[in-house]
C-alpha cells in the first residue's frame, strides 16, 4: 500500500509540475497557421441531420451565436441548389487578408478574412473588397485560408455574432487554379455525385460553374 500511494503522488506531482502554454505560444502558433499553406480540412460546428456519410463532417457545436442554421438537405441529396439555398453571400474572389480578432472585440475569439471579389453572384458586387469573420474553433479544425489563393464560397448568412462559414463545410467552398479551373476535392465528388452541372467531374471552369451557380439559384424558387 505505502508503495502505490507513494506512485500515486509522483504522478500528481508530475502532472503539476508540466509547462502550460503561454498567451505568447498560442499566438505563435496561430502566425504558423496563417503562414502555412494547409488546405482546407472540413470541420465545422454547424448541427447536420442524420444519418451522416463518411464524407460529411461531424457535428460540433460551437459558442452560442456561431449559426443559428441548419443545412436544409439530407445528404443523399446534396446538389448546388441545396447549397445555394443556404447561402447569403456566393461570389469567387482571392484572399487579402488574414488576422486574428480578440474575444473581447465580438464576444468570442475569431479570425477574419478579407478578401477581393472577382465575380458575384450573391450579396456582393464585383470588385468590392469583403472581409467576412470565422469562429476561430472552425480555424483550428481545419477551416483555414492563405493570402494570395482564389476560391468559390457558398457562405452562411452572419450569425447573430456577426461570424460566417461556407455552407456545408468543405462543401461551399471551392479552389481555383492557376488555369482558372474549379478544383473538386474528393469529398466534392462523392456528395456532387448527382448533380446535373458537377456530377462525374474532378475539374470545371470557372465560368462554367458560375454560369451552373446561377442556374442553381434559379432552381431554388
Amino acid at each position: 500500500m505505502p508503495a502505490r500511494s507513494g506512485s500515486r503522488l509522483l504522478v500528481v506531482l508530475l502532472l503539476l509540475a508540466a509547462p502550460l502554454p503561454v498567451r505568447g505560444q498560442v499566438d505563435r502558433q496561430f502566425d504558423r497557421q496563417v503562414n502555412s499553406s494547409d488546405r482546407f480540412g472540413g470541420d465545422s460546428p454547424m448541427q447536420w441531420p442524420r444519418p451522416l456519410p463518411q464524407y460529411f463532417p461531424g457535428p460540433r457545436r460551437g459558442p452560442v451565436g456561431i449559426s443559428p442554421y441548419r443545412f436544409p438537405v439530407s445528404p443523399a441529396g446534396v446538389g448546388l441548389p441545396q447549397i445555394a439555398r443556404a447561402a447569403g453571400t456566393i461570389f469567387s474572389g482571392r484572399v487579402a487578408a488574414i488576422a486574428r480578432v480578440p474575444a473581447s472585440s465580438r464576444q468570442v475569439e475569431a479570425v477574419s478574412v478579407s478578401f477581393h471579389v472577382e465575380r458575384a453572384i450573391r450579396g456582393v458586387t464585383a470588385g468590392q473588397n469583403l472581409t467576412i469573420f470565422q469562429w476561430i474553433g472552425l480555424w483550428n479544425g481545419g477551416q483555414r485560408y492563405r493570402v494570395g489563393e482564389r476560391v468559390v464560397l457558398f457562405l452562411y448568412p452572419p450569425s447573430k455574432l456577426g461570424l460566417t462559414s461556407s455552407v456545408g463545410g468543405p462543401l461551399g467552398r471551392f479552389g481555383i487554379d492557376s488555369l482558372n479551373q474549379i478544383v473538386l476535392s474528393e469529398q466534392h465528388v462523392a456528395a456532387f455525385a448527382a448533380d446535373p452541372a458537377l456530377g462525374g467531374k474532378s475539374r470545371i471552369s470557372l465560368p462554367d460553374f458560375i454560369r451552373a451557380a446561377r442556374r442553381s439559384m434559379m432552381e431554388e424558387e
